[in-house]
């Protein structure tokens, strides 16, 4: 199987419609951050798809040495952030309030009743993400929903490796701490996207 940066080789030299793949391999991660994000569902798909077509149409700018997966997480926040900008300042203008974080569905395969709980505390999650400061928010985002790597990380936010990891550090403790005084005890931060990864590592 090739890796993400051999698929975008090869969409560079002619073989487009190999970026489908990637898209494919990507999109649900990039979904679930742009809704915490976003607050918003319907602006999230949007973000994603933006986000894709952008890469799509400057892929002749990636370059191989580069993490694919920086590159595209990039450009997804860079759409986050525009597209927040254009609907708050359309809220604003309406005299109205931002909606609530729409929870993606989750692929618990339990009964509704469980399905219904895990929805509600994403939403919480997805809530507590929000509350947090920009730059500890999307480290963990790109953290736990991008699986990127400290080094990814910290080239996507233009710090140095050991400031991607405080970041990330400092969002879950902050986090967490949010989630205690919910007094929800059944998920942490991790919960973000069910990985198991230590967050003292580099894998």
């Amino acid at each position: 199987m090739l890796n993400d940066q051999e698929i975008m080789e090869r969409v560079r030299s002619g073989q487009v419609e190999l970026f489908d793949e990637l898209v494919n391999r990507h999109r649900a991660s990039m979904l679930r951050a742009a809704v915490s994000k976003l607050r918003n569902q319907a602006v999230a798909e949007e973000a994603v798809q933006d986000a894709f077509l952008s890469a799509f149409a400057h892929r002749h700018t990636y370059r191989s040495e580069h993490s694919f997966r920086g590159w595209l997480w990039t450009i997804l926040l860079n759409t986050c952030r525009g597209l927040a900008r254009r609907e708050f300042g359309r809220i604003d203008r309406a005299g109205g309030r931002p909606e609530s974080p729409t929870a993606v569905e989750p692929s618990s395969t339990g009964d509704a009743l469980s399905r219904l709980v895990r929805a509600e505390q994403t939403a919480l999650l997805f809530r507590f993400l929000n509350e947090l400061p920009e730059a500890q928010a999307d480290a963990l985002r790109l953290r736990f929903f991008g699986e990127l790597k400290f080094d990814e990380i910290a080239h996507v936010m233009n710090c140095s490796t050991n400031g991607a990891k405080q970041r990330v550090r400092s969002g879950l403790e902050r986090l967490s701490a949010a989630l205690r005084r919910a007094d929800v005890s059944s998920i942490d931060a991790r919960d973000i996207s069910g990985s198991d990864r230590s967050e003292g590592d580099n894998q």
